[in-house]
């Protein structure tokens, strides 16, 4: 007899609609799979055998083969363990298969007949939907996960015997609905406060200028001044995500398998933190399987990606950020896939002003030689320098600052206020095309950022002084027009150009 179930395959962070086939009949016993399995579902074979027998399944007996469709597409991973098992029920005919047209069916099995969780099961029940099922079943622990899909029933299993009784209608299983108020409250709830770092109050004013405008930020300073500190608590002064940007992040980190560290849904905005160690794979994304992973730049989209020690990360891993920046997108090609990611992240990075660290502490000698300190700027190159907006100096904290014990600076909620104002107004400016003013192209910087003579008299200067490139001239001009966003002024003015200019510190050090 033949059986056919529908299920669903993920590539990237895009699921595929996949068809499992199964047929039965008379002859010498033998099992083949075919339709390009990888080791792991072509082992489902002993999997799926002990859970049909401990749900109370006989094994097949004759030929039995399994064909996965599209046949021309590679197939990963463990969540095609549920529906081989189901179809290979419904072949020997120890079930009849009447809802098997209308649900997609996901999930790995245990020896014992249990369903366990899945990668990728956002992404699947998103294509079950657009596929027009009526629903998908999926491993209980993945319920509040796929639940946040809407038009589609969520049904979720906890075993072989479980699923068999729903799709032979012998039960009903409520479908999950996930809580979404409840998630989005609970992750403002868990941002941590900007006045638990003492003093900085021109960093502090930095990173929320960087928030405004979505720009990238280096932060230059000896240990210990608490830059990584701010960099950790620059998500919660961002805007709450919406639904549409939970979503999408949501996926990238179903697929990479890490729901479980943040919740079932990404309602905070994320903040990687890869350490200086961290191959070009790991921050671009790909590996050696089938499936090709998000790297670190992916993980941070819609929040923020820091890099610590910025000099001793790798070079190569360093380059690799360049693309993300401009497009948004990491464009992964190997031999056996193409896929693209998504990477709209807002870059922080920080780093000493010397190797020793104590150039500009000023209680600490520093014994670099001036050749040594100019080989560890030069780690950074021109081109990365370039995408980055905003440099400002983390100094060291005097004593009084340290022993202060009274709140530092604006809440983070108070911060936030300001941040979702200058948003919006950059939303409304330019009818939502774009995130942010850093992302502004060449012809909307000449529209939206227009400066006085007076105004383009001082920046002629700066830029003569400074060396500055044509990329790091527009980043001014977005700069400064961030600055009049906050200010809620129209026309960018003088003092704005200024504080924009003052935040190229690091051009001229590295002339």
């Amino acid at each position: 007899m033949l059986a056919r179930v529908r299920s669903c395959g993920v590539l990237g962070i895009e699921g595929y609609p996949l068809d499992v086939e199964v047929d039965n009949h008379p002859g010498q016993r033998r099992f083949t799979m075919v339709g390009l399995p990888d080791a792991a579902v072509k082992e489902s074979q002993e999997r799926v055998q002990s859970a049909l027998r401990s749900a109370g399944f006989r094994y097949l007996r004759g030929v039995i083969v399994v064909n996965l469709a599209p046949a021309d597409v590679r197939k990963e991973g463990s969540a095609l363990d549920l529906p081989i098992a189901l179809g290979m029920a419904a072949a020997g005919e120890q079930l009849p298969a009447s809802r098997f047209p209308d649900y997609a069916i996901v999930g790995e099995l245990a020896l014992d007949g249990s369903v366990r969780p899945v990668a990728g099961a956002l992404c699947m029940a998103m294509a079950a939907r657009d596929q027009g099922l009526r629903g998908i079943l999926v491993p209980r622990a993945n319920a509040e996960e796929a639940g946040v899909v809407p038009e589609i029933d969520v049904i979720p299993v906890a075993t072989l015997s479980e699923a068999a009784e729903f799709v032979t209608e012998r039960s009903e299983i409520v479908p999950f609905r996930t809580d979404l108020r409840g998630a989005f409250s609970q992750a403002q709830a868990q941002c941590p406060d900007l006045t638990d770092v003492k003093g900085q109050a021109h960093v502090k004013r930095a990173l929320t200028v960087a928030a405004a405008g979505s720009h990238n930020l280096l932060m230059i300073g000896p240990p210990g001044t608490g830059k990584t500190m701010l960099a950790s608590r620059l998500p919660g002064i961002l805007p709450e995500m919406t639904f549409e940007d939970a979503l999408e992040t949501t996926r990238i980190y179903s697929v990479a398998g890490h729901l479980s560290d943040r919740g079932n849904l990404v309602c905070r905005r994320p903040f990687r933190a890869p350490h200086h160690t961290a191959t070009t794979v790991a921050i671009s994304g790909g590996g050696h399987g089938l499936q090709p992973m998000p790297g670190e730049v992916s993980l941070a989209h819609n929040g923020v990606l820091f890099l610590d020690e910025l000099p001793e990360f790798n070079r190569a891993a360093l380059e690799v950020l360049r693309q993300p920046l401009e497009e948004g997108l990491v464009h992964i090609r190997r031999a056996s896939y193409a896929v693209t990611f998504p990477s709209r992240f807002m870059l922080v990075v920080a780093m000493n002003p010397c190797p020793c660290g104590c150039r500009t502490d000023p209680r600490r000698e520093c014994r670099c030689s001036v050749g040594e300190v100019q080989r560890y700027l030069s780690r950074l190159s021109g081109p990365l320098l370039d995408r980055i907006d905003i440099h400002v100096d983390v100094p060291a904290l005097s004593f009084e600052e340290l022993s202060d014990d009274r709140p530092s600076g604006a809440t983070t909620a108070q911060v936030r206020a300001q941040v979702h104002a200058a948003r919006e107004r950059q939303h409304a400016r330019h009818d939502g095309r774009y995130r942010g003013n850093a992302h502004l192209d060449a012809t909307a910087t000449r529209a939206h950022c227009v400066i006085s003579a007076s105004g383009k008299a001082l920046l002629e200067t700066a830029l003569e002084r400074m060396g500055l490139s044509a990329r790091a001239y527009d980043k001014i001009l977005r700069v400064a027009r961030t600055l009049a966003d906050l200010d809620d002024q129209e026309h960018i003015r003088e003092h704005h150009l200024a504080e924009a200019i003052q935040y190229r510190s690091l051009d001229l050090e590295m002339r």
